[in-house]
């Protein structure tokens, strides 16, 4: 298969996740965003400390998913765009928006067309939150087309799951940290066969339930970005993660973390920030 077969094939799993995604009280519990009109999603704030003032940005979300986090984004006071591949997903992130009575405008297209989607515009901040860059087959590719959209003096920011982390099995029954598959990017993706999704969606299946992934070093993510013309400012690694990838993980204040005496060997997560020069 191409690439673009393999991000196809994504989109529909995507299309099909939406849906479940979108339900007012299991998924991303959506009722919680329309009953406190101040709520933000657990990953944006966390983020706000990265993203400084967002009061009258432009602000572009990309693989914004449901639009969860881009709303949140909207109530820290940013003009906002969204955009992603998946046409159901987009649907649920309209309707969301137009609940609680809040501007928005989302495009769908693929991360990799998004110049031409957004006719060149160029953004004061663009986001990508957590859970997005193993969709990507080719990051080289990926830093040039968030390099295009971020305005001179503008900045971008991303919090992922760490590549480490994405190397070692989460299948096992013991408590041991094993590498089993790559950290750098490889050609040909991990390719998943799964029914079910990372939050409760009440007992429904995914019907779709092929996947593909890739795994990205942060080097490699690091280049992406500097060799597209960005200037990393902030790096910075974490030892959470915002959903179980272990059984054995201990859940504190929504979030999960290694037991005391693994905490410190592996890292769970990273931000980075960088800029472009004026």
């Amino acid at each position: 298969m191409s690439n673009d077969a393999f991000i196809e094939q994504n989109r529909r799993n995507w299309d099909d996740r939406a849906g479940l995604h979108a339900q007012a009280t299991t998924g991303y519990r959506l009722d919680r965003y329309r009953d406190d009109r101040s709520l933000l999603s657990d990953v944006v704030d966390f983020d706000r400390r990265y993203l400084g003032d967002l009061s009258g940005l432009k602000v572009l979300h990309l693989q914004c998913h449901i639009g969860t986090d881009t709303l949140s984004l909207a109530r820290l006071g940013a003009t906002v765009t969204g955009l992603d591949q998946s046409g159901s997903s987009l649907t649920a992130a309209r309707e969301l928006f137009a609940s609680v009575d809040t501007a928005g405008r989302f495009v769908e297209s693929n991360v990799y067309d998004a110049v031409d989607a957004l006719d060149g515009e160029e953004f004061d901040l663009v986001y990508t939150g957590v859970g997005a860059l193993n969709w990507l087959p080719d990051i080289a590719r990926w830093g040039r087309v968030v390099a295009a959209l971020v305005r001179p003096g503008g900045s971008f920011y991303i919090r992922e799951g760490h590549p480490m982390l994405c190397t070692l099995d989460d299948e096992r029954d013991d408590t041991a940290l094993v590498v089993k598959y790559p950290y750098f990017e490889t050609v040909e993706p991990m390719t998943f066969d799964q029914a079910d999704t990372y939050v409760d969606t009440g007992g429904v299946a995914v019907a779709e339930t092929v996947s593909h992934e890739w795994n990205h070093g942060i080097g490699e993510v690091f280049m992406a970005l500097t060799n597209a013309g960005l200037r990393v400012t902030t790096l910075d690694e974490h030892r959470f993660l915002e959903w179980r990838f272990f059984a054995h993980q201990i859940e504190a204040d929504e979030r999960f973390h290694l037991p005391d005496h693994q905490i410190d060997m592996v890292p769970m997560m990273y931000s980075m920030a960088p800029d472009k020069p004026s």
